[in-house]
């Protein structure tokens, strides 16, 4: 007996080959592996499953109506999407109407402001010693009334009067220097007229000549009177002492 699959047994050739099944007729259906008998077995024919395809298809028809309208609800419902739907901007906030203005009031006049003015030399008072340039003054007092300085011999006469003021003059700096009352030390009455000093009225009223082209030591002073001569009646208000011109010194004024 032959067995099928056994290497003894060669294909047919394509002569053998049974004749081909006249239309209409189907072969026979295919033989499974053979059973414990050597027989084989057949093999059923494969069932279709028709009912498959509308389950599905049905499964698919309810997602999409039960998810794809949830969906399309929510898209069209959300200003954030940009699928086509405009975002809905919020209104302009509405502004009160701005209260009609009052009526113009008249404000109270308001005195004016008087203007800054240039700050000056400092004041001092008659006593107190002021820096003027290179020298100390201190005003010991001031005399006017006077007609004439001098004595019988020697003086000379005022053309108006004379106003003779007391004076210390000491050297503050390290250095020795000349002093000299001529146009150092001037004279203010209140009409802002301003007085030299007059020099000749100086010798004659001061012993040895003290104030006139006087040198001083550092640390040294003298003692001199120092001499103008004004309109009779005049009353002087200040006398200034000059700190020079090769100084960034300030004027001293000592009012009297």
């Amino acid at each position: 007996m032959s067995v099928p699959g056994h290497p003894d047994q060669q294909p047919p050739h394509q002569g053998d080959l049974p004749p081909a099944y006249p239309p209409g007729q189907q072969p026979p259906a295919p033989m499974a592996y053979p059973g414990p008998a050597g027989q084989p077995f057949p093999v059923a024919p494969a069932r279709k499953k028709r009912w498959l395809v509308p389950a599905l298809i049905g499964g698919a028809v309810t997602v999409l109506l039960c998810c794809g309208g949830t969906m399309v609800i929510a898209l069209a419902s959300d200003p954030d999407t940009t699928t086509g739907a405009t975002a809905t901007t919020a209104p302009p906030p509405v502004t009160e109407a701005e209260p009609p203005s009052a009526a113009p009031t008249t404000a109270a006049p308001t005195k004016p402001k008087p203007s800054p003015t240039e700050d000056g030399p400092k004041t001092y008072k008659i006593g107190q010693p002021v820096r003027g340039g290179d020298f100390q003054f201190t005003i010991h007092g001031v005399k006017c009334g006077i007609g004439s300085v001098g004595d019988s011999f020697l003086n000379t006469k005022a053309q108006g009067t004379f106003c003779r003021a007391d004076i210390s003059v000491k050297n503050v700096t390290k250095k020795a220097h000349l002093f000299h009352a001529d146009g150092t030390v001037t004279a203010q009455d209140g009409g802002g007229r301003e007085y030299s000093a007059d020099g000749t009225a100086g010798m004659y009223g001061n012993k040895s000549g003290a104030g006139f082209l006087e040198e001083i030591n550092p640390g040294n002073s003298i003692r001199a009177f120092v001499f103008f001569d004004v309109p009779k009646g005049t009353k002087l208000t200040s006398i200034t002492f000059d700190a020079g011109l090769f100084t960034l010194a300030e004027d001293a004024v000592v009012t009297l």
